[in-house]
């Protein structure tokens, strides 16, 4: 029996920004598996061609026959692609390098932009009780992106703590605007989240300010600092919180999970 104060379907957030080693995989397997050690179920979709999330949550490339390639461009039932981890209430879309020539493919197909958003609004969503779809973009603009933003609710921005960082974000941001614009007119920016910060470090502090200044309540009070856990993790392909669940980077992303979670109740409210 369904539980009725289950809102409707899952909230759904694209991981972007087209700048690479940001943290944006990372964030994407970390707050995953945060969230779902609150007892949310995620679902991840690995919409990047280096396959990095599906790798960092120990999905084998030999288990990987059926992935977000065919999802998109051979219209198969969600329910083929997706995958459970060996993480409790973690699911995962596993993505290989054939998606790298997705993009072009894409050109092609008439509804080429609503391709991931018709995937999953498809019947067999409601088998899953999914809370939370987190969907690892690719570091670029390009039709994958802007698959995953038209399916998106909302857009989370992981920005390092480093010289230049706020450079890229007003091309994402217009990204973003477009969008709007032709396709998802609800689309909203869930908040950026400073990652790899380091608070002995003058340079991050600054980052941080110049972004509290620019973009304000926007970016949350979260901050994910730079830890050797978090980068030791993927390499025995699970989250920082089963790696070291004590460590600072693990706890980073607890407090990610809770903050987004406490956002999503005053927005509801």
């Amino acid at each position: 029996m369904s539980d009725p104060t289950r809102p409707r379907g899952p909230k759904i957030i694209a991981v972007a920004n087209q700048k690479g080693g940001v943290g944006k995989t990372t964030t994407t397997i970390n707050l995953g598996a945060a969230l779902a050690e609150a007892g949310q179920k995620v679902l991840i979709i690995d919409l990047d061609p280096q396959g990095n999330a599906s790798t960092g949550l120990g999905i084998d490339a030999s288990d990987r026959e059926l992935t977000t390639y065919e999802l998109l461009l051979e219209e198969i039932d969600l329910s083929e692609v997706v995958q459970e981890t060996a993480f409790e209430n973690l699911l995962i879309v596993p993505a290989t390098v054939d998606l790298s020539s997705a993009d072009m493919e894409l050109i092609a197909t008439e509804k080429r932009s609503f391709l991931l958003h018709d995937a999953l609004r498809q019947t067999a969503m409601d088998d899953y009780a999914i809370d939370y779809i987190l969907i690892d973009c690719p570091p670029s603009l390009n039709l994958l992106t802007v698959n995953a933003m038209v399916a998106a609710h909302s857009v989370l921005v992981p920005l390092q703590s480093e010289f230049f960082a706020l450079e890229g974000l007003s091309q994402l941001m217009l990204t973003i605007r477009e969008v709007r614009q032709t396709a998802n007119p609800n689309l909203r920016i869930e908040g950026v989240v400073l990652t790899m910060f380091d608070a002995r470090n003058n340079l991050s502090s600054q980052v941080e300010q110049d972004a509290r200044d620019n973009l304000g309540a926007l970016v949350f009070q979260t901050r994910i600092p730079r830890n050797v856990r978090v980068s030791e993790a993927p390499s025995y392909a699970v989250p920082v919180l089963q790696y070291d669940s004590a460590s600072k980077g693990a706890q980073a992303y607890r407090d990610l999970a809770r903050e987004l979670m406490s956002n999503q109740t005053r927005a509801a409210a």
